[in-house]
């Protein structure tokens, strides 16, 4: 921080940060952000470095300010015949959508919304996953400063220690309104992220993204708003449907991030280096995850469960919007250019990316979306789309990579047989009779029958001998 800020001797002097030039700052975004923003960043530091804010908390107001600022750059509002065009687009896809699945539609109309009101809507839910990527770096700091000082200061450094967890977390804000506002230049629709960005039951498409993406397509805009519009809806549905789906799916990012400690020792080290007129390393280390250290065997089981349930959330996205718009003469091409675009890292993979350090693996969707075709083909949209119902009915990892036996389970079902028993159906019922019928467990009152006997004598056998047996203790 000494270096960063253009301290000497080692010790930091507020004063000279103070008069540190905001452009020079400007570099740890790599996007030429403006220096009126980060000059109002800086002031927040400079208040924290004064001990203003006890409470401690961060300010995540500075978060939506720099998200702000990058998506309201251009100032592009939506026209009255992009909203014309995208409403005429929202209710033919919902109208063929109901022929495809038979989740109902929304309660609320889907519309069409600028890069800003992206950003607002949902902003909530990425203080949420990222709150705890903010503690371990406020963490990190603290720890690294109490290592670093004698014994004799470490009172200070128990004074300091709440300054440094302010500096650390209006860091990571600036750092998540960056990630956050370069977003909002890429996403085209509320879903396009895959988790759960937007409240409940509400669908949107940004038009100033959704222009982007048609560029080069030679694709009919009429033909290209049909598929993106089916696509938002059918994802809508689903999490409007499946009502434990929402908490799941941010719960499992949420437990990953909750392991995420920030790499001291590299985060020194860097330090000891870090040249104040080139901070590109840095910014890099803070973008690429570098700071995060690998993966423990918890995070990996969450990363695992994540990783099915947004393929097979996406898969089920898939397979609904192709049957939904099978009509559209370009479908192939339209949907082949999704996938390109997913394949070389989406939106998602960024985001998480940079604030957790979470990679997903497109390949699990293409196996879902198999898997769903099959499911679909063997026992219908009914009976398929009840599998998201309850959590206990989903496919399971081993479906996606097999569904044979889900779909015979599925048939079975539909014959109104009994499901096939396996182990855990016949330990269950060992367990139950055994509760049920006392007599199944051995008599205790019978098993030391000498017990019973008047004169204390072990009871005589056929032959007037005592039977063999352990001796009486």
């Amino acid at each position: 921080m000494g270096q960063l800020f253009g301290a000497s001797g080692g010790q930091f002097d507020p004063a000279q940060f103070a008069r540190m030039d905001p452009e020079q700052l400007a570099r740890l975004s790599g996007l030429g952000i403006d220096p009126a923003t980060l000059s109002q960043v800086m002031q927040n530091l400079q208040s924290a470095f004064r001990g203003a804010g006890a409470g401690g908390g961060i300010d995540w107001d500075v978060t939506r300010r720099q998200a702000l600022h990058l998506a309201n750059q251009d100032g592009l509002s939506v026209t009255s015949g992009q909203r014309a065009d995208l409403d005429q687009a929202f209710h033919l896809a919902d109208l063929w959508l109901s022929e495809a699945t038979t989740i109902s539609d929304l309660a609320g109309t889907p519309h069409a919304i600028t890069r800003g009101e992206w950003v607002e809507k949902t902003l909530p839910v990425w203080q949420e996953l990222s709150e705890p990527v903010a503690t371990s770096m406020a963490d990190a700091f603290t720890e690294s400063l109490s290592q670093q000082v004698p014994e004799d200061m470490q009172g200070l450094v128990a004074n300091a220690g709440q300054m440094m967890r302010q500096v650390a977390g209006s860091m990571f804000a600036t750092q998540l309104g960056h990630v956050v506002g370069k977003l909002s230049l890429e996403v085209v629709s509320g879903g396009d992220v895959g988790i759960p960005l937007l409240p409940a039951g509400e669908a949107a498409i940004l038009p100033q993204n959704f222009a982007d993406l048609g560029h080069g397509l030679e694709i009919p805009d009429d033909q290209l708003a049909l598929y993106v519009a089916a696509r938002e809806l059918a994802h809508a549905r689903l999490f409007r449907h499946a009502k434990w789906l929402r908490l799941h799916v941010l719960s499992q990012v949420t437990e990953y991030a909750r392991g995420v400690h920030i790499d001291t020792e590299r985060l020194e080290e860097m330090a000891s280096r870090i040249d104040p007129s080139d901070l590109d390393e840095l910014r890099r280390a803070l973008e690429s995850g570098e700071l995060l250290p690998q993966q423990t065997e918890a995070q990996q089981l969450a990363l695992a469960r994540l990783e099915n349930m947004l393929a097979l959330i996406e898969g089920w996205v898939d397979v609904v919007t192709a049957d939904a718009t099978s009509r559209i003469p370009q479908l192939d091409r339209i949907a082949e250019a999704i996938r390109r675009r997913r394949a070389v890292g989406g939106p998602a993979e960024d985001a998480l990316g940079a604030l957790v350090g979470l990679k997903l693996r497109p390949r699990r969707l293409r196996e879902a979306a198999a898997m769903w075709r099959a499911v679909t083909e063997a026992v219908g949209i009914s009976a398929r789309d009840a599998l998201w119902d309850s959590p206990d009915f989903v496919p399971e990892s081993e479906d996606i990579d097999d569904p044979t036996r889900l779909i015979a389970r599925l048939e079975a079902t539909a014959r109104g047989e009994a499901p096939q028993r396996d182990e855990m159906d016949d330990a269950l019922e060992r367990l139950l009779s055994e509760a049920s019928d006392p007599d199944a467990a051995p008599d205790a009152s019978s098993a030391d029958s000498s017990a019973d006997s008047p004169d204390g004598e072990a009871p005589e056998g056929p032959d007037g001998e005592a039977p063999e047996g352990p001796k009486p203790v």
